[in-house]
């Protein structure tokens, strides 16, 4: 599939969905929209994901160059900026799909709607959950799958990318490994998934144990994309469905280095890593007997790799567990003790 990749703005720092679909998903990358920095290349930003121009909108590009516009990037809330309406009209006038993982269903949109019917198009929003999802029953536990859930001291520290990364390498090992994903970051990347933060409250854990039922006993390790955080003022209660709802046996720490505040919430300090493994193992204890085995520091804000270094080794010593940036220094200190 050809896309064109929308991330406006917040290209690459904050556009954590295009990065991790040009890093891990199986499409063709034809260009990535954002006026910002138009004229330039992605591998200009980030070297080691697929390469594309980047355009200013997509008008920029011949209409039978790309099957699909991809929504690269949520923001807090995942509204819609109507800034957008005319890279999203005008990918539907090319007669190109649209995917997208905003909280606005585009497909719900009187003049989205229209175009796609006129034009054959399909609009597919991955964050509108199944109809008949239900609550957890309380048996993940019982798959023959190790299940191993990526947690957080707060959002966009890494969970994804290190929960595709351990995948990926621990299929390389020659481990039968899947993806669980839960965000629609991970939905764009593996074609399936449950939006958890946008699941009924009741049925969140029951979303995140549907699909551990769904691939449990048909891979050896299961892979669970977290989300938000445990101590995170706004999404705590998506982290606390999907840790109870996977009953995971492993949970893998991930944190940003030199992060001292909540994102977007800068008046909520970030409690001790200790902190966070006595409440994530406390909390999931009552369901299941989850121990936080191996922790991953994102360190993309450290240019020096000796810097880098000795922050994974100090995050290791806190954390008392083996410790990487899956990026910078590979997982297999993390698959010794996972797999």
């Amino acid at each position: 599939m050809r896309v064109a990749i929308l991330a406006h703005e917040k290209f690459p720092s904050r556009a954590k969905t295009a990065l991790g679909v040009l890093r891990y998903a199986d499409h063709d990358a034809v260009a990535v929209l954002d006026r910002e920095t138009a004229g330039r290349r992605v591998s200009d930003f980030v070297p080691d994901v697929q390469d594309a121009p980047i355009v200013a909108g997509m008008s920029d590009l011949e209409p039978d160059a790309v099957d699909t516009l991809l929504i690269g990037i949520a923001p807090i809330g995942g509204g819609f900026d109507e800034r957008w309406r005319e890279d999203v009209r005008t990918a539907l006038e090319y007669g190109c799909d649209v995917i997208s993982g905003l909280h606005y269903f585009l497909a719900e949109d009187e003049e989205f709607a229209g175009l796609a019917a006129d034009h054959g198009c399909e609009i597919r929003d991955v964050r509108n959950p199944p109809d008949d999802l239900s609550v957890s029953e309380g048996v993940a536990g019982e798959v023959d799958a190790d299940v191993i859930l990526t947690v957080g001291t707060d959002c966009s520290v890494g969970k994804m990318t290190t929960t595709m990364e351990l995948a990926r390498d621990a299929r390389a090992a020659g481990h039968d490994a899947a993806v669980i994903p839960t965000g629609q970051t991970g939905i764009m990347i593996e074609g399936w998934g449950n939006p958890i933060d946008r699941v009924v409250s009741d049925f969140t854990a029951g979303a995140v144990e549907e699909m551990i039922l769904e691939k449990g006993d048909d891979h050896d390790y299961l892979f669970v994309e977290g989300q938000g955080s445990i101590v995170h003022p706004a999404y705590s209660p998506v982290t606390l469905g999907i840790l109870h709802g996977s009953m995971a046996d492993s949970l893998v720490l991930c944190h940003e280095a030199d992060r001292e505040s909540i994102h977007g919430y800068e008046s909520f300090s970030l409690p001790s890593i200790r902190t966070y493994v006595d409440l994530y193992e406390s909390i999931a204890a009552p369901v299941a007997e989850s121990e936080v085995v191996a922790g991953a520091l994102n360190t993309a804000g450290l240019e020096d790799d000796e810097a880098a270094r000795e922050a994974v080794d100090d995050y290791a010593d806190a954390l008392g567990a083996p410790a990487s940036d899956v990026l910078r220094f590979g997982t297999d200190d993390l698959l010794e003790v996972l797999c």
